[in-house]
């Protein structure tokens, strides 16, 4: 039988009707069942009623892991409206991007994160001119913006009937998220999740990892990215387990929350496993309530899974594979697989899903041989926002959404990424685009020429490595351009090393020999991590 929950809505209305009582989130001292949440949910949906949100419309989310960033998304999502997340690492340059690209009509956000104020980075970048209203979730207010407490109280004059009639309308057709993802244009692009996809995809997630009513789950994947937003909040919604936003990891703060809240649930990238076993008072803390992991987006050892469930004590550790333009998921692992299984293979197709690994003509390979990686489902995004030319290049006529990923399936089914075809890399989780990266170090007066590449990085997984050819005449020194990288860009983007060049290696076409710098670069962080 198929779950009646096709929309957003339902799986917070169904979550509040379930499990009336249970304790949905946690964050201090606040502590709020799954009825209080839906409760506080609707007096969003009623104040964005109020101050004018139509179906469609988008509304974006600058925030950090807080409650009030589930309310005002889910508030959105009650009443028809669209959520776009923003990197909490962007700066205000970036996020303008977002804002203006998406027509984001309301922004909610911070001012007091990290000693960094959102809004003032807008205004100083003069990219808040195209909003009508900054909505301040915490902190202080600045001047023509509304604290969220009194945005709010707007709700007061709408009648809970009128949000019910629009929250009846919402469809599993309508789109729910635009999530911005970079490409190989270096211009990122809005990709049109919808709410029965979502809903489905994130089930089969929860069922698939063993999502129980009763655990307890530490969100310390950003809410911004499809990770925390759709495998955090939807699928403890979903699932009926306590959401507990945690805002900035640290390896103390998250040992010291588990006990504290009896963490059942621990997702992350590989990085925050290892740290945590590295640490030097692993066994002073209680970790025993541990029960399920769930990794990837990196090379993983299979000693590390085997500590995973030694050392941590995690009963069921998964790992998968997906895009944000796969609603962040295709292939998964199963609890029952084996270390080595689960360390060297990003799983198999999810139900409903297909997965293949193709040639440049689109035709399967021999199981064993690379190709690029193609997926084809209910899961695939509707499209790229305002911009049919890149979707028809992402997603072709019979519906199989190229990857750009470059991958090997065993004879079982399952999935090895070997490579990326789009020279994309991960740095420990954030996906980082050479071209995003290249196209900000050319904007600098002082860069003639730029090309990135990643490289191995113990912890992180990659980090970047750029080559520089300087403007003739110029004096340019790395300390500069690294903090000008620092100012302009979020700090997973910016290289950790910088090597200085008089021209880039060219093949007969004029394009930059990459594999030549990456195996460079590749030596050059090898020896810097020896040193």
């Amino acid at each position: 039988m198929s779950d009646p929950r096709t929309t957003i809505p339902d799986i917070v209305l169904a979550a509040a009707e379930t499990w009336p009582e249970a304790e949905a989130l946690v964050e201090g001292d606040l502590r709020l069942n799954f009825r209080d949440l839906a409760s506080h949910i609707n007096k969003a949906a009623r104040a964005l009623l109020a101050t004018g949100l139509e179906p469609g419309d988008r509304i974006a989310v600058w925030a950090p892991n807080i409650s009030e960033w589930v309310v005002a998304a889910l508030g959105a999502h009650m009443v028809g409206g669209v959520v776009v997340p923003i990197n909490t690492r962007f700066k205000g340059r970036e996020a303008g991007f977002v804002l203006s690209r998406s027509n984001a009509r309301f922004l909610f956000t911070v001012t007091d994160f990290l000693d960094t104020n959102y809004v003032e980075l807008l205004r100083e970048a003069g990219a808040d001119e195209t909003l009508e209203e900054i909505v301040v979730l915490r902190g202080e207010t600045a001047p023509n913006t509304i604290s969220f407490a009194d945005f709010i109280a707007r709700g007061d004059t709408v009648d809970d009937a009128v949000r019910q009639e629009r929250t009846d309308a919402v469809s599993g057709d309508d789109l729910c998220h635009i999530m911005f993802t970079s490409g190989t244009t270096g211009a990122p692009k809005g990709a049109m999740l919808s709410h029965a996809a979502i809903a489905k995809a994130y089930l089969a997630w929860s069922d698939v990892i063993g999502l129980e009513h009763g655990d307890r789950y530490l969100i310390v994947n950003p809410f911004f990215h499809s990770f925390g937003f759709n495998a955090g909040i939807l699928a403890c919604l979903l699932k009926g387990a306590t959401m507990i936003p945690h805002a900035v990891f640290d390896v103390p703060s998250v040992m010291r929350r588990i006990p504290e809240e009896q963490v059942s649930m621990l997702p992350g990238p590989p990085a925050i496993y290892q740290t945590i076993l590295n640490h030097p008072d692993l066994d002073s803390f209680d970790l025993s309530s541990l029960r399920l992991a769930v990794t990837g987006a990196a090379a993983i050892p299979v000693e590390m899974i085997t500590q995973m469930r030694e050392r941590l004590g995690f009963e069921t550790v998964v790992t998968g594979y997906g895009l944000t333009e796969s609603s962040g998921m295709a292939t998964m692992c199963r609890h029952d697989d084996d270390a080595r299984t689960i360390a060297t293979t990003s799983g198999r197709a999810i139900d409903d899903v297909e997965v293949l690994v193709v040639d440049d003509e689109g035709n399967e390979v021999e199981r064993g041989e690379p190709g690029e990686i193609v997926i084809r489902g209910y899961n695939v995004m509707v499209g790229y926002l305002d911009d049919p030319e890149q979707t028809a290049e992402a997603i072709d006529a019979d519906g199989w959404l190229h990857t750009g990923d470059i991958g090997v399936m065993d004879k079982r089914g399952y999935l090895d990424i070997t490579d990326r075809k789009k020279d994309m890399f991960i740095v420990g989780g954030f996906n980082a685009y050479p071209a995003e990266i290249e196209n900000f170090l050319c904007s600098h007066d002082a860069v003639a020429a730029a090309a990135v590449v990643g490289v191995p990085d113990k912890r992180l997984g990659e980090v970047a490595m750029a080559w520089v050819v300087p403007a003739t005449g110029v004096d340019l020194t790395e300390d500069d351009l690294r903090k000008w990288c620092r100012e302009e860009m979020a700090n997973y983007k910016v290289p950790r090393f910088f090597q200085f060049v008089d021209a880039l290696p060219l093949n007969a076409s004029g394009k930059v020999l990459k594999y030549e710098l990456r195996s460079r670069g590749t030596e050059i962080a090898a020896e810097a991590a020896e040193s």
